[in-house]
């Protein structure tokens, strides 16, 4: 675990400027961590990514079918809704008690545990006889897969070296939106041919696979110390989380992406299934293949912080998802569709750069660190869903882009914040180093 900086080169790095010489020479001096190029670290890869692909299937497995679960339930859009946020909901509250479990009993055996729960779960969803059955199952899956955001981040900071952990975050990152795309699209196509209830199961299946390959590919972990999982211990890390400034606003930045995206694509396939679009059941899933475009600016994510800064790559990526949200808003799916794919491409890299920093910002109890931004972030996930189906409900698809809106420009409002404050105190520490000279 690389050690805290103190004095003012740690306020220039929490401020966001690069790191000095001689803390990456410190870091890349640990070779028992995993690199780009060394054993294992393909294995690693795919075992992450095959666990981002069962993670995003699973959480959002029904959003894709939402008009199809209104009709077969005779739910309105925000009651079927529930079946999203729901889920995201049961993550949120159960992915901070879990990752402390990973703290005593590992990052890899909790990661094992919660794919193989929630993935057999996803067999029994198909079989909720309605809506309420339906949307506690959800709950109860969204619990079990708790256990792998949180894990896997802390994971990859402990067996990953610090240059090559946004790289590798971003990977895991890209699982996850091809985990989100591939389940819409073949619950999509599933329920086309079938019903609704045989998507489902599909994407179960699907889940199952992933479970299985990432067992048997995850390396063990060579840098992992159980910690303590007392209560006390555990109220003091996160508090200690919490009253960090950075940490805080990480965690509110990755709530507000996650608002917009859930709102979204909660929303978008009422809009395509309705006039002037009339899409089929098929291919509303298949516009989930935009999530493609998540798995490029989501790995990129460490080339941008490279050339723009974390902060600057965070601009870059609202910018991007406020110009998609406009774009939507006119009646060609041609524009609809590249909007999709502006917003998504935003949402992932800013997700990206966010969820690496907190890993790169708390230098212990990271599994508790990461859990508290994946509670915001899923949060964020289920208040976009519901508060999104209320607005569409109430306003239209005008609805959706003014909560959008408001969700980025807030984003953008705390970077803003940081960007000043980091500026006051690099000048500050630089007036410090001058005095002492």
């Amino acid at each position: 675990m690389p050690p805290a900086d103190t004095g003012a080169s740690a306020v220039i790095l929490r401020a966001g400027a690069s790191p000095s010489s001689s803390t990456d020479s410190l870091s890349s001096s640990d070779d028992s961590r995993i690199a780009p190029g060394d054993p294992g670290y393909r294995r690693m890869s795919f075992a992450l990514f095959a666990a981002g692909v069962a993670t995003f299937a699973l959480l959002y497995s029904t959003q894709a079918l939402l008009p199809a679960v209104s009709d077969g339930l005779g739910v309105t859009p925000d009651q079927a809704s529930w079946t999203v946020s729901g889920a995201t909901a049961g993550l949120a509250l159960a992915v901070v008690p879990l990752s402390a479990l990973s703290e005593r009993f590992g990052r890899r055996a909790m990661m094992t545990a919660a794919l193989c729960v929630a993935a057999l779960l996803g067999l029994l969803v198909p079989f909720a006889p309605d809506l309420g059955w339906l949307t506690g199952l959800r709950v109860a899956q969204g619990a079990a897969l708790a256990g792998v955001p949180a894990s896997a981040m802390a994971y990859l900071a402990e067996e990953v070296r610090p240059r090559a952990l946004v790289g590798a975050v971003g990977l895991f990152v890209a699982g996850n939106a091809i985990g989100g795309m591939s389940g819409r699209i073949l619950a999509g196509w599933v329920a086309q041919a079938w019903d609704w209830r045989a998507g489902l199961a599909s994407v179960g299946v699907l889940a199952v696979v992933c479970a299985v390959v990432f067992r048997l590919l995850i390396p063990k972990a060579r840098h992992f110390s159980p910690g303590s999982v007392a209560p006390r211990d555990l109220a003091r890390t996160l508090g200690r989380h919490l009253s960090d400034p950075l940490l805080v606003r990480l965690y509110l930045i990755g709530a507000l992406f996650m608002t917009v995206f859930g709102a979204v694509y909660t929303v978008i396939g009422y809009r395509l299934a309705a006039a002037p679009f009339s899409l089929p059941q098929g291919l509303v899933g298949s516009v989930f293949l935009v999530y493609l475009v998540g798995t490029v600016s989501s790995a990129a994510a460490g080339k941008l912080v490279g050339r723009l800064g974390r902060r600057g790559a965070l601009y870059l990526a609202m910018g991007t998802t406020s110009l998609g949200l406009l774009l939507t808003l006119t009646s060609s799916l041609t524009a609809v569709l590249l909007g999709l794919v502006l917003i998504t491409a935003g949402f992932f890299a800013g997700h990206a750069v966010a969820s690496s920093s907190v890993s790169r910002t708390a230098t212990t109890g990271r599994a508790q660190a990461s859990a508290l931004y994946q509670t915001a972030y899923y949060l964020g996930s289920s208040v976009g869903g519901t508060v999104g189906a209320l607005a569409f409900r109430a306003g239209g698809w005008d609805g959706v882009i003014v909560l959008g809106l408001g969700a980025m420009v807030a984003a953008a409002s705390i970077t803003l914040y940081a960007t000043r404050k980091a500026l006051l105190e690099r000048r500050v520490a630089a007036r410090r180093l001058s005095a002492r000279a």
